[in-house]
């Protein structure tokens, strides 16, 4: 990533501007000396010019599972060494970012590509492997975030910089107490020991052979994708802006370098990175102004939401039967649980709300018409009470048709971040029109002209169609400060008659407690059993 504190600024610059460089397109040269062109990467779309850059140009944008957005490999831009150090300088110097602001950034964004990708239900045991330089502070701040994201790091510092900023992230960590490890501390064989291996030992700036112990800390990272390729499991490796080693322009020259699986680019990835073979490319560090995209003719891809770093080219392929989740939860026995499902609920949905979960009150509701054919459809939750569960929907819908002819339904809530779900099953009645104009007067004025515009489950002809019509009402009713609710347009409660509560457990041995009502005396209590996961 950046390289030089302020103070080295000129002399890093003067020392990259020897370096060699590829090739430049003799019609781009207007725009940067400082980036790799070339006749078949994608175009720029700047006025006048039909040549091609790999600064990136408008790139196509595709999501993945995870809810990240990814961009085209061929579109990305790639930097030199040269063109990295520069806006280093550029960042630390008349923008005036300092280094330990950048560092920060940069280790956070390491740190959420790796919780992005390596679950610590799965990864837990992290190992960071330090260097003496910015991009072993790099490694030092995503440990820290590491472990308050739940992993169990371990930091492999051998050449500490005996710098005020290096030394306060040390006393951080220890604070924390993450074990420090020697490299005579480490075990032989890392794969039993570590699932994630974080190399942040020398980052674009690095050049010459590596010496002790670095050169023997990458060896065993090599021989670790050996293992590999020979059947064995190993942790994965996970580079911080260039792969230790490898020339920040050629790559792994010799093709004997680390293999990572993943590469975190901080700023944008330098030109090494076209030769990553690895499943997981990210880019991360967050800081990068429009002044720069600007200066340098080149775009970043927007980073999603408040997300600190963003997916690069594709998706690996996925085995789905692959897929799995080991499941850590708190026991959840019967002697626990409250006598009242209704109760339960309300204490695993505060749960949900505290946890921070998006629409916690989000639900599945499952219907069926007299042909018995299901549909399900996520709905949201607007009322719990003793009497049953609330959600309000247009009465021309194919849920409210379906629960016209058979009231029978089923709701299931979804709370992934606490491995647990709820099912509810009952019958469904209408509220009372008292009740539906009380709801509807409460939402927001938009909210209140959506519901006359849609006739829910109809065929329109276009999205256009829709605006048109909402255009229309809000102007119908822009002098009135009460909307009316529409006619066919109301809630259901389901009554429940049963209630599971399910939490995950290792080996999926998950608990299942289920609630059904039953009368004892005349009096009607709710009986709990526990089911077989």
């Amino acid at each position: 990533m950046w390289s030089i504190m302020r103070t080295r600024a000129r002399t890093m610059t003067r020392f990259v501007l020897t370096q060699s460089f590829l090739p430049v397109s003799p019609n781009l040269c207007n725009i940067s000396p400082l980036l790799h062109c070339s006749p078949s990467s994608v175009s720029l779309g700047l006025t006048g010019s039909s040549s091609s850059c790999e600064v990136s140009g408008r790139p196509f944008f595709s999501r993945s599972f995870s809810g990240l957005q990814t961009m085209a490999e061929d579109s990305i831009t790639y930097l030199s060494q040269r063109a990295a150090a520069e806006i280093d300088e550029t960042l630390m110097g008349p923008l005036g970012f300092s280094v330990d602001q950048l560092m920060e950034l940069a280790g956070l964004s390491v740190a959420a590509s790796i919780a992005e990708t390596y679950k610590p239900s799965e990864y837990k045991r992290v190992l960071a492997i330090c260097g003496p330089g910015n991009n072993g502070g790099d490694g030092l701040v995503a440990a820290r975030h590491l472990y308050h994201f739940g992993y169990k790091p371990f930091v492999c510092y051998p050449k500490r910089t005996p710098k005020a900023l290096y030394t306060g992230l040390v006393t951080q960590l220890e604070s924390l107490s993450i074990p420090f490890l020697s490299v005579e501390d480490l075990p032989s064989d890392l794969s039993k020991d570590f699932d994630v291996l974080v190399d942040a030992m020398f980052g674009f700036s690095f050049h010459g052979a590596p010496r002790p112990p670095f050169d023997n800390l990458i060896q065993r990272l090599v021989s670790l994708h050996r293992d590999d390729t020979a059947g064995k499991k190993s942790p994965v490796i996970v580079s911080v802006d260039i792969p230790s080693g490898w020339h920040v322009e050629e790559g792994d020259v010799s093709g004997e370098g680390i293999k990572p699986d993943m590469l975190v680019s901080l700023t944008a990835p330098k030109l090494c990175a076209k030769h990553f073979c690895g499943p997981h490319h990210f880019l991360g560090g967050r800081f990068v102004p429009p002044s720069i995209a600007e200066k340098y003719k080149f775009q970043l891809p927007p980073y999603p939401g408040t997300s600190m770093c963003v997916r690069i080219g594709k998706v690996p392929q996925i085995d789905l039967s692959a897929m799995r989740e080991t499941y850590v939860s708190p026991e959840f026995l019967e002697e626990q649980v409250e006598a009242n499902p209704f109760e339960q609920f309300n204490k695993w949905f505060q749960d949900a709300v505290a946890a921070g979960l998006r629409e916690p009150n989000a639900m599945a509701l499952s219907t069926a018409g007299k042909n018995g054919k299901l549909s399900s459809r996520m709905v949201l939750l607007k009322g719990v009470d003793k009497d049953g569960f609330v959600w309000y929907t247009n009465y021309g819908s194919r849920k409210a048709h379906e629960l016209s002819e058979n009231p029978w339904a089923s709701l299931l809530f979804y709370w992934d971040g606490l491995n647990r779900q709820v099912r509810v099953e009952g019958f469904a009645e209408k509220v009372s029109d008292h009740e539906s104009e009380q709801y509807f007067l409460s939402r927001p004025r938009g909210s209140q002209i959506g519901a006359v515009v849609s006739d829910q489950s109809s065929v329109v002809p276009g999205r256009q169609a829709l605006h048109q019509q909402y255009k229309e009402l809000e102007e119908k009713f822009s002098s009135m400060s009460v909307i009316p609710k529409p006619k066919h347009w109301g809630g259901y409660r389901l009554k429940p008659e049963l209630f599971e509560f399910w939490q995950g457990q290792p080996s999926r041995l998950h608990d299942r407690l289920q609630y059904t009502p039953q009368e004892i005396d005349g009096k009607q209590v709710w009986k709990i059993v526990r089911l077989a996961p």
